[in-house]
């Protein structure tokens, strides 16, 4: 295959672009500065690493609306009005000139071009083991970028290298085929498996071998490569840096716990390192009305469902999403930390391995994982010892609900192969129409245009 990358304009320049300076002894350290330029910066050890910390600069941008083309095409979430851009998530009819579906094109490629500045310039670093260490952080990023890009539109340009303007960057609009850039994410995450310190090894925020590990299996199980996913979960649900909080509300309000696996960090009340999708889900009467729960959604938890009940709504409206509540003091200033991986969704996606795409499975290991979430949650487990069924559906359904709100919903969906019956469903029960071409994202028609319509749009998309 023929790596290729996209012209600098899909991409957002690195002109000025705020980063992270350096590391605390215990967690990554948001404190920026300004002002740095890919142009001849790269030529110290110390200037990598601050390159490597603007990585994690740049992944903030990406969770900020993803739930709307995450969750609100589901049947998890909605809009509370129904209108504008965000109803086109909801009725499963986004255009391409849709603000979100361009943002989050963009906020991906963003972290890719700064990725690969690393990986063009990592040569200046003399440490061989700490060389490896950056390469890793910055495959391991490049990877989560073109996974997400890859799960949302579909066949996508492959971003390998940094090229310049001009008709240097015209053969790289071409998509590549997502499974070319399926083998491209696992050529990253396998260097980044080997290269990548443990947890305790490297401040929290930074990826680490565990991270690696877990997205890794996730493409897998996205190839529907279930052996060597499950070797890489078995390793995980034993790794000892891991461990379930005793309190389901602690994952989400004990920041930085056992828990989690790798996670985008913000802090409280600060203009350059806050979010706001805390703002637009949580907020009562003052926020944008989205990611609002759906009556299915409610529904379809267990009647005994309710330590995690507690979290998932909120005690000012029982629409409203629990999770991600802020405790900043501007509420468009939110400090919570948004969760990529945590140990919950390995547990689960260790039974999806054992299970290997079948119907049901009886195997103990898949059987101890599944029943370990719902302990947590108090709810009835299945019998040890494989005298009982683990069913694709009950499995399903825990993480529909156990990883509620946590863009998981869609993906689950495609990924065992439920997508086009659950939302059929849902669409004909709520009066509109879905059709399989809306299981990928349009091109964004801001970057069709710059190509000069090199860049072609999905089927079903004008």
């Amino acid at each position: 295959m023929t790596m290729k990358t996209v012209n600098i304009y899909i991409i957002t320049l690195l002109t000025g672009f705020l980063c992270l300076q350096g590391c605390g002894e215990d967690h990554l350290d948001l404190e920026p500065i300004s002002a740095i330029r890919d142009d001849g910066f790269y030529s110290t050890t110390e200037e990598i690493e601050v390159g490597v910390l603007a990585i994690y600069d740049g992944l903030q941008q990406v969770p900020l609306r993803e739930f709307a083309l995450t969750e609100m095409r589901s049947d998890n979430t909605r809009t509370n009005l129904r209108e504008g851009d965000w109803a086109q998530f909801e009725f499963l009819d986004v255009e391409s000139t849709n603000v979100a579906v361009a943002d989050y094109w963009s906020a991906n490629y963003n972290v890719i071009f700064r990725a690969n500045l690393i990986l063009e310039n990592s040569d200046v670093v003399e440490n061989e083991t700490l060389r490896a260490q950056f390469n890793a952080e910055a495959k391991f990023a490049r990877a989560m970028a073109h996974f997400n890009l890859v799960r949302a539109y579909g066949d996508v340009p492959i971003l390998d290298r940094v090229i310049g303007l001009g008709a240097e960057g015209e053969e790289y609009y071409d998509r590549d085929p997502a499974a070319n850039v399926l083998e491209f994410i696992v050529d990253d995450l396998e260097d980044a498996v080997a290269s990548l310190p443990p947890r305790g090894g490297i401040a929290e925020g930074q990826a680490t071998n565990g991270a690696a590990k877990a997205l890794l299996a996730k493409v897998y199980l996205t190839q529907d490569n279930y052996v060597d996913a499950e070797v890489l979960l078995s390793e995980l649900v034993t790794d000892a840096n891991y461990a379930l909080q005793e309190n389901y509300n602690d994952v989400f309000y004990n920041e930085r716990n056992s828990e989690i696996i790798f996670a985008i960090q913000y802090r409280d009340d600060d203009a350059q390192e806050s979010q706001d999708f805390s703002f637009e889900m949580t907020v009562d009467g003052v926020g944008s009305g989205l990611n609002y729960i759906t009556d299915e959604f409610i529904a379809a938890l267990e009647p005994g469902d309710t330590i995690r009940s507690k979290t998932l709504f909120s005690e000012v409206d029982p629409l409203e999403v629990g999770k991600f509540i802020t405790a900043s003091s501007d509420a468009r200033l939110c400090g919570n930390d948004w969760i990529v991986l945590r140990l919950a969704d390995v547990l689960l996606m260790h039974a999806e391995a054992i299970m290997a795409g079948a119907e049901s499975t009886s195997n103990p290991r898949a059987i101890a994982s599944y029943n370990a979430v719902r302990e947590r949650a108090e709810l009835p487990t299945l019998a040890p010892g494989g005298s009982e069924e683990l069913t694709k559906q009950m499995l399903l359904h825990e993480r529909r609900v156990e990883l509620a709100f946590e863009n998981h919903r869609f993906y689950d969906l495609i990924r065992f192969d439920e997508a086009i019956n659950v939302l059929s469903v849902f669409a004909e029960d709520n009066g509109f129409a879905f059709s399989p071409n809306d299981l990928r994202l349009p091109i964004p028609q801001l970057e069709i245009n710059v190509s000069n319509d090199k860049l072609k749009q999905n089927e079903g998309y004008n």
